[in-house]
């Protein structure tokens, strides 16, 4: 059995049928078909059901096909780590944060970490929770900053800070200069924009209105939280993110609320058991030195 057998078997179980898994593999179909045949020869079963118009995996044909994508995911990692250079003098990153941490943390931690690695190239994706999830466990990110409440068991979530949200609005809103804390009858009074229901941020903020029972305004939804700043900045609307977004520079206001503003955890995530390169290793470290230093400044 050759790896070449495995690439094959997956190409047609991924697009669903000869025709177009060849066109992706650059082969013809008879050497597609042939190749298969080969490896059900060799396994001594039928991986692929090839009697109605959509070619589908077997039961044993699925049951491997699951094996063969945890073999190329190893057999990858086990290739980066031969061209691993430990002095980081070269290497990639391949690093992933949800939207909000974005908007953020991004900066900050791109210019220390490439102040201090300038060698390494780094490859820096903008991804939903169950998107980071899936690209750690098919090996193509490295490693993320998102929360910790991670559903995959192959994931190791290492906390590293706690993220509190905040009520801000921009320099429009007649409340931008507000001296005291709004009670939650004010807060309940104030039009909302907001990220819309599949952001993982959106569902805490919720939770908090639920606790709070408070019936939120809402008059604005994006799916951006780029869009959202703009929204805040350009309108007499509030809205709920992280309180590190409300900055002078942003021309945000954080305002104070009597309840407790609602927190999480945030963590950086990895694969587990498997090969940490060392510009992943040096960048767990140096974000989980950040938020110590933090944490011993308070």
């Amino acid at each position: 059995m050759l790896l070449r057998h495995l690439r094959y078997l997956l190409a047609v179980a991924d697009n669903g049928g000869f025709t177009r898994a060849a066109e992706v593999l650059h082969v013809s179909q008879p050497t597609l078909s042939q190749q298969i045949r080969q490896l059900e020869e060799m396994l001594g079963v039928v991986l692929f059901d090839r009697t109605s118009r959509t070619v589908t995996p077997t039961d044993a044909g699925q049951a491997y096909i699951e094996c063969a994508r945890r073999v190329l995911v190893e057999l990858a990692a086990g290739k980066r780590a031969l061209h691993d250079v430990k002095d980081l003098s070269r290497g990639t990153l391949r690093l992933a944060m949800t939207p909000t941490f974005m908007a953020y943390l991004v900066g900050p931690i791109v210019r220390d970490y490439a102040g201090r690695f300038p060698n390494i190239h780094l490859e820096i994706f903008e991804l939903s929770m169950d998107d980071i999830e899936m690209g750690l466990a098919d090996d193509s990110l490295d490693i993320a900053i998102a929360f910790d409440e991670v559903r995959n068991a192959d994931i190791e979530s290492i906390p590293a800070f706690v993220e509190t949200l905040g009520l801000m609005v921009g320099r429009d809103h007649p409340l931008y200069d507000h001296p005291t804390a709004l009670t939650t009858d004010e807060v309940a009074q104030l039009d909302f924009a907001l990220l819309t229901p599949d952001f993982a941020t959106r569902t805490c903020i919720d939770e908090y209105f639920t606790k709070a029972r408070i019936t939120p305004k809402i008059v604005v939804e994006v799916n951006s939280v780029n869009t959202l700043l703009e929204v805040i900045r350009h309108t007499r609307v509030a809205t709920i993110l992280p309180e590190p977004i409300a900055t002078q520079d942003r021309a945000l206001s954080k305002l104070v609320m009597q309840d407790k503003a609602p927190q999480r955890g945030a963590a950086l995530l990895r694969r587990k058991n498997n090969y940490h390169s060392a510009a992943s290793a040096a960048f767990l470290d140096l974000v989980l030195g950040k938020m110590a230093q933090q944490d011993n400044t308070i």
